[in-house]
């Protein structure tokens, strides 16, 4: 069971001081891994982390040694930054999977086997172990789109908030487009270009490529022939130079805006699949049917398929019962829609309104529009609809994201909104069961607010549905040294606290019945191993608290 916080201050966010929250490791600590150890020397930035596949520039701020300080790699210029991609065997085995767990920044002193790995990092030969110094300086994401390598995108600056465009949406996008001899074959006006998704534009991939960004997002594409002009190529024309057949594809690109569709306009016939007529809006006397998509007002399939629609356009669709009406009666205005039954819908496209995006407005209509995003998110939430709320809070922070935009006296007011949707969003995602998701929004709310007593405790909540009890009690404590007397911070101490006897209690049991089997240890042998593990929890929580004191500010 989630607790949560009542309904009164879910929604009721105070902001506190603004430091960098401390990462869960501490520096000098060591961790052990599966496959190598982890010494942290210095933290890094943010909450995100490299993948396999992505582009790491590293420094290697002492090269890998022998535990008695024997040089085995004889690389000369150590403080030259090099640059690989995670997982492709270019560095010792095992270093890439490390290297994986750091930040932006954060350097830190890897211990590995020395039977592995090859590339730059020399590797010892006789199987010592050996260390790594390394620095994260930077990575740029790649990410395989159509997941054959047909197209593969470097993502060069990461965009502001999650939402994508969809196939209706209008784009603004920049782009140049360049052969392997360096060519430049088209390149857009300063301004961008605009065009539907849905439409298409240059070459077929493009759509979905651009369906795979953030607003501001800007990328490297490289297209193999298949997924550009193949065998054929094209000839010169429409400002575009002639491309050869067979050719790859190098394009830059940004997505500086896009526009979604928000309010439609339809006029029907809806029907069975016999021909019973059950609903009729905008035909005879009836009136059209105006709606906002994606907010469940309609039908699913319904929604999905004006979705796609241009204006004027009529279309013929066939919906299944899953995106219908399910397996219940529904009495519609001219007949009963019988359970599990496919309808269909003879639908016409009349207009839509689309909303505004963020750089269309200025900096007081984005905290308007965030404001109004947030409350209908409060609605939402308070009906039980997380999904729908999550979407809404998601927004709103898109519209108040830092952007340069705001004054001194906005920028409070901004941060507040984010702050105040990330939490919301939080408990959203502890409701859905998606705990990494709550714990990366308040990872997000601390580190504006290293005193956010809500962004401790729903951490904490997410940690202990994970089993990361410890990181869970850490985080209460946190919480409790800001706000002694709160009383739902002390319910899942209660709770936590249990948790850890039952998990003692099992793992006492385990090694009871691993030595009952092996030896036959007396009772006070296991009782004293037992007690070492105790204290062996006890000094790494008092060593973690030691570490957060020194690091917090004083509590006023």
């Amino acid at each position: 069971m989630v607790v949560v916080l009542s309904d009164q201050d879910e929604f009721d966010e105070e902001p506190g001081e603004v430091v960098d929250s401390a990462p869960p490791q501490k520096v000098g600590e060591e961790r052990q891994f599966s496959g190598f150890k982890k010494k942290l020397l210095k933290r890094g930035q943010g909450w995100e982390f490299p993948n396999f596949d992505d582009v790491v520039t590293v420094r290697c701020v002492g090269i890998g040694t022998l535990l008695d300080g024997t040089t085995f790699d004889y690389t000369r210029e150590r403080d030259r930054p090099r640059t690989f991609a995670l997982g492709k065997d270019d560095v010792a085995a095992g270093l890439d999977r490390g290297i994986c767990t750091m930040k932006k920044g954060e350097v830190a002193l890897f211990t590995l086997p020395g039977d592995g790995g090859d590339g730059d990092f020399t590797r010892d030969s006789d199987g010592s172990v050996v260390r790594f110094e390394v620095e994260l300086v930077s990575w740029i994401t790649v990410v395989d789109v159509c997941k054959d390598g047909g197209v593969v995108k470097k993502i060069m600056e990461k965009g502001s908030g999650n939402e994508r465009p969809g196939d209706l949406d209008e784009v603004l996008v920049k782009y140049q487009v360049v052969l392997d001899d360096g060519t430049v074959v088209v390149e857009t006006p300063e301004g961008g270009v605009e065009f539907h998704v849905k439409d298409g534009h240059l070459f077929p991939i493009l759509p979905k490529v651009i369906m795979t960004m953030t607003r501001g997002e800007k990328a490297e594409l490289i297209v193999q022939p298949q997924y550009a002009f193949g065998e054929k190529g094209r000839e010169a024309g429409s400002g575009l130079c002639s491309i050869p057949p067979n050719s790859v594809l190098h394009v830059n690109i940004e997505l500086v805006s896009f526009k979604p569709v928000i309010n439609v306009t339809v006029r029907f016939t809806a029907m069975l699949e016999d021909g019973t007529v059950f609903e009729k809006r905008g035909i005879g006397e009836t009136q059209p049917l105006e709606f906002i998509t994606d907010e469940e007002q309609v039908i699913t399939g319904l929604d999905r398929a004006v979705a796609t629609m241009k204006k004027g356009e009529r279309a013929i669709v066939s919906i299944h019962p899953d995106y219908a009406f399910g397996n219940v009666e529904v009495r519609r205005d001219l007949a009963i829609v019988p359970p599990g039954a496919t309808v269909v819908y003879d639908v016409e496209m009349m207009d839509f309104i689309k909303e505004k995006a963020p750089w269309e407005l200025n900096s007081k209509e984005k905290i308007e529009v965030a404001g109004r995003m947030k409350e209908e998110g409060n609605v939402l939430f308070k009906g039980g609809n997380y999904q729908r709320a999550g979407k809404k809070y998601e927004k709103a922070a898109d519209f108040v994201e830092e952007d340069g935009s705001f004054g001194d006296d906005e920028q409070k007011q901004a941060q507040t909104l984010r702050v105040s949707c990330w939490l919301n969003g939080a408990a959203c995602s502890l409701k859905l069961n998606d705990f990494p998701g709550a714990i990366k929004l308040c990872s997000q709310v601390l580190d504006v607010e290293f005193c956010n007593v809500k962004a401790f405790y729903r951490r904490a909540q997410a940690y202990i549905e994970t089993g990361d009890y410890l990181l869970a009690d850490v985080d209460i404590k946190k919480a409790l040294v800001v706000d002694p007397q709160n009383r739902e911070v002390k319910v899942i101490q209660k709770k936590l606290k249990q948790l850890q006897a039952d998990s003692d209690k099992k793992d006492a049991k385990l090694y009871e019945n691993m030595f009952a089997r092996k030896t036959k240890d007396s009772p006070m042998a296991i009782k004293r191993l037992k007690v070492e593990k105790d204290e062996r929890e006890n000094e790494e929580v008092a060593r973690m608290e030691i570490d957060e004191v020194a690091d917090s500010p004083v509590i006023q």
